[in-house]
């Protein structure tokens, strides 16, 4: 924590790391710059393991007992910030697990980190070998697999997305792949009523999440 002011913010940190005996050391700001040279650290760093990926199975043997797993698989998506701010959302709308290729896509970083907010530390992720394979072990466990595509024949809000359900979000340059998009049961669209016929990945898969929230809680 950097020296000097230590009031708002900084001080209610400095005071939830003594009740929970997590030690501080007061340091200058050149100092802190050299920890985290890119973050914008704003006056504190805290230093942690590397988030750690899961396996397929740990996340859905961990869903609650009664609750329909909710997963979100991401085909190719490259941008870290991309990835942060999905699984922002997935924590929020209660994504039970978050699904990415080994290849060709972001990992967990600092900038994902950061653009989650904190839900890196809550949402797990998984990082697979082959995403069309691993889609064909969910519909083997029951799940049910809707991806986002611009030629879906159904918009988004008329499929029926109440059950066990794996939702597709394809990457920012080219969408779904094309065994990804196969392996879909269901392709999904997004209205579009301007020039514009695409949305950004993090906010197609906010988009999607909510919902299948919505039709959950009974309002479809």
């Amino acid at each position: 924590m950097a020296e000097g002011n230590r009031s708002g913010p900084l001080q209610e940190i400095f005071n939830m790391a003594r009740k929970e005996s997590i030690p501080v050391q007061r340091v200058d700001r050149q100092r802190l710059d050299k920890f985290a040279p890119e973050a914008g650290h704003q006056g504190v760093v805290a230093l942690v393991a590397a988030r750690e990926y899961v396996e397929v199975m740990d996340i859905l043997q961990a869903v609650p007992p009664g609750e329909a797993p909710l997963l979100m698989l991401l085909d190719e998506i490259h941008d870290p910030h991309n990835l942060g701010a999905i699984l922002r959302t997935a924590g929020a709308a209660g994504v039970h697990g978050v699904i990415i290729p080994r290849r060709r896509s972001a990992p967990l970083t600092q900038a994902v980190a950061r653009s989650s907010a904190g839900a890196i530390e809550y949402v797990p992720v998984a990082r697979v070998a082959n995403l069309a394979m691993t889609m064909e072990d969910l519909k083997k466990k029951g799940l049910w697999i809707a991806g986002a595509d611009p030629g879906g024949r159904e918009l988004y809000w008329d499929a029926r997305l109440e059950g066990p359900l794996a939702l597709v979000i394809g990457g920012e340059d080219k969408g779904l792949g094309r065994l990804v998009k196969e392996k879909c049961d269901i392709l999904v669209r997004f209205p579009m009523q301007g020039r514009i016929n695409s949305l950004n990945a993090s906010v197609a898969a906010a988009l999607f999440a909510y919902e299948v929230l919505r039709q959950r809680r009974g309002t479809r």
